[in-house]
């Protein structure tokens, strides 16, 4: 199990640095917005299963996956904020031409 721990850990930290790259190499908000969420919410899952698999105890195991559960409603609800905010301030730019 610890093995495999290892293994979930390497792959979410793994997704957290292609989520980096796509954000430094994608051209525009939403599309580095989409990357973003997807990689980081992924890497994260995989993260807190690594190290769910390696707690030794339910309740800590429970605890890294309810973690991870609040930061992907987090996630969805801040990215839905930021895409509608950046829409909204381009039709504003776009009416005021």
């Amino acid at each position: 199990m610890a093995i495999l721990g290892w293994l979930f850990i390497a792959a979410g930290v793994v997704f957290f640095l292609m989520g980096t790259i796509a954000l430094l190499r994608f051209p525009d908000l939403f599309t580095r917005l989409h990357a973003l969420t997807k990689a980081d919410n992924l890497g994260l899952g995989m993260i807190a299963a690594g190290l769910a698999l390696q707690a030794g105890s339910a309740l800590l195991a429970l605890k890294f996956l309810l973690i991870w559960v609040l930061v992907m409603l987090a996630s969805a609800s801040v990215s839905h904020l930021i895409a509608r905010t950046a829409r909204h301030s381009q039709n504003l730019r776009e009416h005021k031409s």
